[in-house]
This record gives structure tokens, sequence and C-alpha cells, in this order.
């Protein structure tokens, strides 16, 4: 009996499943039934899984056949224009995954390293620059941004993460102008799903005196209806000094984050979901051992204080209309965060209240490979700041419209052009271009080409509170008479990237490699001058500034359920500091990475990750010794190594161990000028490399279904 094949054949299923797999107006529910109504057709599941069909005339019965298909923990679509990784829980496990700034280490893509020596906090990098630079959304609306743009990763539990998206370069109109090197969007675990235990606990604690609990609750009321709550604990209780400077490595630190969600699956296409959220943060730390090296520290206590609330919430509303691919979705979130630090004499307050509404609305036009979305959008930020007795008030305004055309041409090429206008109430009136194009000339071979541009307001306190960590004096260079915030200009920048990726199967097993290069060039930038080894001068750039990356990264199955994967990045990130053209300090030229991670069939995990980092430009510094400065230098290169082993019982209990820093390296003197922290020169900024000593850590994780 020869088999028929369907109306919706490879040629366009792959469509529909790649533009609808990133829909944010679609619902959840409506994707699973349009998935669903895909899939239960002829070779359908082979055609998502890039398989080959076999079609047979015999009419012989056969036996019941399970086919089990194993996915990577890390994917990259090869059917999106934008290349996209999909980072899934599975790879989150990988490491303690404590909060969001501790989610990457086994992703090359993200650089992870301290802001300071005294905070404990750890900042992001994409395409060599710095965290705020990166959009990060959970499920799509915008999250850690503003006064959190450093801070607020530490908001999100691991455990509340079900997995990300990472794609890097210009991204979507439809998520807004300011994403300049990339994107991250968080899927925080959802109370519908099925697979989703119904309860899930998790304990941590390390060896360097951090406790953590995690309560994850999920309740299915009915098909249509289903709410989590989702809560986070954490105490930093030990005091660690182990480079005996007199100040602790790590604050002692109190957390808590709750949040509670809830969706509604109604008749006639309409899905209905909302969530609050809140966090309450104490970090205290700085001086505590008034002796070092047995010689009595004379003078006041050098402190550090944090203390930040955070409350969220909101509301996403979709619509599924008759007409095929046609639907419509608002997004909508506010957001008040007050943060009060000190550091030694400097305080820093900082309040923002913010109002996110974005309206969305796509459709076909005549087919599945013509879809476009369009919508209207609004961001309202107020902010308070004082720092060191001056005050800055600002309201950004920011109302804007956009268009985005998606075209595919069979399996080999589609793109996305899109285009946005919006009206700042303070900068005017400016346009948002970015265009994706894909090409796939082989079937397990993609090129990807892209360029945007991206335009942001620079919050220079809270993006640079880790140079509040010294006594370097801080001084904006404002135009006279200017209404901008803090008297500059926003940024303005334009990224440009191609990447390619390869998949292959050897010796019956799969693997792949990808190589991508990125360009952003700067037409301004908020330039942060560290130069002088005194002062810290915010002023607008004049003259270039620029980030080249390129990365190339593999990943095999070696044997059975045995992953390895190798990646090299190199980055050339340069600034005009004056009129001299320098490498941005602080910023690792080489990187090299290698994860393997095994399971055996009794379900245990071996996890092992190194690293070596590459040397980093250090500017000058005070000279303690003779009394003036040093020249700049350089950093040694160092190498990590993070591994974990865990072990599952019949699906409800795991337990945990592992190790971070496992070669013990540290600088030595991360503080300049420790024994005299209120005298010139003291600097706790300048971080190229780990603070904290090896950490061995453990957990379990408890699943009730």
């Amino acid at each position: 009996m020869q088999t028929t094949t369907s109306c919706l054949n490879a040629a366009n299923i792959k469509p529909i499943l790649a533009n609808t797999k990133n829909d944010t107006s679609m619902g959840t529910i409506s994707k699973k039934l349009l998935l669903g109504s895909i899939m239960a057709m002829p070779y359908a599941d082979a055609i998502a899984q890039d398989s080959t069909v076999v079609k047979s005339d015999s009419t012989k019965k056969l036996k019941e056949v399970t086919v089990k298909f194993r996915r990577a923990s890390t994917q990259i679509s090869m059917l999106d224009p934008m290349k996209r990784e999909l980072i899934s829980q599975r790879e989150l496990l990988k490491a303690a995954c404590c909060n969001l700034s501790e989610s990457f280490e086994t992703t090359p893509s993200v650089d992870v390293a301290f802001t300071d020596a005294v905070s404990g906090y750890k900042q992001i990098q994409m395409l060599g620059l710095a965290g705020p630079y990166t959009l990060i959304t959970r499920e799509n609306i915008p999250d850690t941004r503003g006064l959190a743009a450093v801070t607020g990763l530490t908001f999100t539990p691991g455990t509340f993460i079900e997995g990300m998206q990472l794609s890097k370069g210009t991204g979507s109109v439809v998520n807004g102008y300011e994403s300049v090197a990339g994107q991250i969007n968080v899927e925080w675990r959802k109370p519908f799903e099925d697979k989703e235990e119904k309860l899930h606990l998790n304990l941590y604690q390390s060896s360097q005196g951090r406790t953590e609990g995690n309560i994850v609750y999920r309740n299915k009321l009915s098909d249509k209806l289903s709410t989590n709550i989702l809560l986070h604990g954490k105490s930093q209780w030990l005091k660690l000094d182990n480079n005996n400077d007199g100040f602790l490595d790590q604050p002692l630190d109190k957390q808590f984050v709750g949040a509670n969600r809830w969706f509604w699956f109604g008749p006639k296409g309409w899905e209905v979901q909302g969530g609050v959220k809140a966090a309450f943060v104490q970090n205290t730390g700085g001086q505590w051992n008034y002796e070092r090296n047995g010689e009595q520290i004379t003078g006041k206590p050098w402190g550090f204080q944090l203390n930040t609330e955070r409350v969220e919430g909101w509301a996403k509303i979709g619509k599924m209309f008759s007409k095929p691919g046609t639907s419509m979705g608002l997004q909508l979130a506010g957001v008040y965060h007050n943060q009060d630090a000190k550091y030694g004499s400097t305080n820093y307050l900082g309040t923002q209240r913010s109002f996110y509404a974005n309206l969305i609305y796509q459709t076909i036009l005549g087919n599945t490979n013509h879809i476009l979305k369009g919508g209207l959008s609004t961001l309202v930020d107020n902010y308070d700041e004082t720092f060191r007795l001056t005050n800055y008030k600002r309201n950004e305004i920011v109302p804007g419209a956009f268009a985005e055309y998606a075209y595919t041409h069979s399996t080999k090429f589609n793109l996305v052009a899109g285009i946005r206008g919006d009206y700042h109430n303070i900068f005017g009136v400016f346009a948002t271009p970015r265009l994706h194009v894909r090409y796939a000339p082989f079937k397990k071979t993609v090129l990807r080409a892209s360029v945007g541009r991206a335009q942001r307001t620079a919050n220079i306190f809270a993006e640079n509170m880790g140079y509040m960590a010294s006594n370097r004096s801080f001084m904006v260079q404002s135009a006279a008479g200017s209404a901008n915030p803090y008297g500059l200009n926003p940024e303005v920048a334009w990224n440009s990237g191609v990447n390619l990726t390869q998949k292959f199967v050897l010796d019956y097993r799969d693997g792949a490699v990808s190589v991508d290069y990125y360009y952003t060039h700067f037409q301004n930038q908020v330039v942060v001058d560290v130069e002088d080894a005194h002062s810290v001068q915010f002023y607008n750039l004049n003259g270039l500034s620029f980030a080249n990356s390129l990365q190339a990264q593999a990943d095999y199955e070696l044997i059975h359920n045995l992953d390895l994967r190798l990646a090299y990045r190199w980055y050339d990130v340069r600034t005009s500091y004056g009129n001299t053209l320098k490498e941005r300090p602080l910023v690792a030229a080489h990187r090299a990475f290698a994860n393997i991670g095994y399971e055996t069939r009794n379900k245990w995990k071996f996890d092992y990750t190194v690293q070596w980092i590459g040397s980093k430009r250090i500017p000058s510094l005070h000279s303690h010794h003779g009394g003036g400065v040093t020249s700049e230098s350089y950093s040694p290169s160092f190498w990590q190594m993070n591994a974990q082993i865990s072990k599952s019982w019949n699906d409800k209990l795991e337990v945990y161990l592992g190790g971070e820093n496992l070669t013990n390296y540290m600088m030595h003197d991360p503080i300049v000028g420790a024994g005299n922290p209120y005298n010139v020169g003291f600097d706790a900024s300048m971080i190229w490399g780990p603070i904290m000593g090896a950490n061995i850590y453990g957990g379990f994780r408890y699943k009730l279904r």
C-alpha cells in the first residue's frame, strides 16, 4: 500500500514550525494544538527532526516499535533565520546554577566576572560588551534593565528556570530597540505542563558558607486554569578572608525571592496569564578583621552595604483567530525597584518605576511563506537617584510602532526584515531597522547574516557600581545646559554578523560545528574612562569605539551518552579614551573552553568544564610604594576547572556534589591599598580573575509528580 502525503509537506511544515516556535503573541496551548495537528500528519515527525522518511509498500503488520530520540542539552535551530542557542534545563543542571548570573558556566558564548572585590556581584559579557548591552527578557518581556542591569541577574533563581534562548547580535524589532550585543530570553517553569512535577524542592550548601533553599509548587486546577508558586531563600553566613587583607571576600547576604503566576486558557482561542514577583536582598561586607599581618589597621572600618527591594507584576493576553496564522497578543509589565548602597563614605540611592506595554498582531499574507507582524509599544521609566549628595531625576516616555515581515522560500531561504519608529520625550524621533537572512545550501548546512541598529540610555551609576568600591572621583562631562540624562547623549550602535552552522553524523552519532563573527560599531557611546588611577570619567564618545567577536564551537557525542563541547573565542574590543584608541580594560582577548558530560544507564551524571582565560589589560593604578601611579599592565592568563557528579533515583530524588574553581586560582591582592581604605588610591574595582578559592558544594532535588 503506497502511503499518501498531506498538503502540508516539508516545504511548508518547517516554515510554520519556525515561525510559531518563538511567536510571543500566540498562546502556548494554541501553539501546542497547531504543532500537534501538524505532527499528526504523515511524516511530520520525521520532517521536524530533519530525519529521512522511509515509505513502504508492504501491508504486513509489524510489532510495536519504540523510537527514542536523545536531544542535545543545547541546540541550535537549523530553521530559524536568527541563530538561537536553545539552552535546556538539562544544560543548566550541569552546574549549581544558583541564579541567572551563575547559569552560563557551560555556555562559551557568555563570559562572567566579578564587578569588584567586596560586593560579590557578577556581570555577564557578550561579544566583549558589558552586561547592560545585552537584552535580558523573561518570556519576551524586558526583565533585567535599568537600575537592576547588574544586580538583577541574582533575582532569578536557577530553580525557577525551565530553559533559555540565547541569540547574539541584533534581535527582533518586536522586542524593542535596546539590544546591542544580543538577547537572553529566560523561560520559567509552566504550571500547565504535565512534564513538570507537582512539587520541586532544592537544597544547596557550599563550603564557603552559602545556604539556599527553593520550592516550586504547581497546581493544575483544570485543563484551563493552572498556577504555580516559586520561592527562594538564600543566606551567606560564613566570614571568609582567604587573602588576609582584612576585607570579607564576599559579603554576608540574606535574600528572598517569591513569585506566583496564573494561566487561563479560554474558549475561542483566548489565553490570559499573569504573575507577581518580589525580591528582597540585604548585603553587608567590607572590613571585618582590623588586623592585617598582625598589624592594627587604623581609622574607622570601611563598610559595604546594599539593601534592595523589588516588586514586579506582568500579564499577557492572547487571542488566536479563525484565520490560520492570525493572532494578537498584549504584554504588560510594571516594576518598582529601590536600592540603597553604601561603599565606604560613598552613598548611592536609586529608585526606578517602570511600565511596559507591547501590542502584537500577526497574520499571513496569502500563505505561510509570507508572515507579517505589527504593533504598538510604550516604555515609561521614572528614575530618582542620589549619588554623593547630588540628585539626578528623569522621566523617559517612549511610545513606538513596529512592523516585521518574514519571507520563506521552501526550506533553503528565509529572511526577517523589521523596522520600528519610536519617539523619546528627551531624544526625539529615531528609527530602528533590522534584517536577518538565512540560507541553507545543503540539508545540514545553514548560513545566516544579520544587521541592525540599537539605541539605549546609559544608567551610568547603576551600571558601574563596581567602581564605587574605590576612592576614585566620579566626573560627568556633560554638555552645558543639556536636558539629557546626566547631560549625556544616548548610546547608538550598529551590529552586523555572519555565522555558519554545520551539522553532521559521524559513526551514527550527531555532531555540530558553529562559527560566528560579529562586529559592533558605536556611533555614540557613553565612555567609562578609568585610565586615570584616581577618577572615573563619563563622557560622550569622541572617536572610534568597536568590538570584533569571533567564536568557533564544536559539539559531538563521542560515544553513547558522552558529550564533548569545544570552543575558542577571540575579542578585539577598543574605545577612544580621550584621543587615544585603546583596548577595553578587563576584557580577555582569548578564551578556550571544553566541557564533557557523561550519563550512565542507572542515572549517574558526570560533568567537567575547563577553560583558559587569556590576559586582560589593566589601566594604571595608584602606587602605594612610590606615591605615584603604575603604568598600565596585563594580567596573567589562567585556568579554571569545574566539575559535578549527580545521581537520580526513581525520578524523584537527585543528589549532586560539585566543585568550582578547582585549580584554586585567585588574585592575591584584589584590593589596592586595603590597609588604608580611606586614603588616595584605594581601589577594589580592578578585578581580572577569581577572588574566591576552590568551592565545594552539594545538595539535593526532590520531585513529587
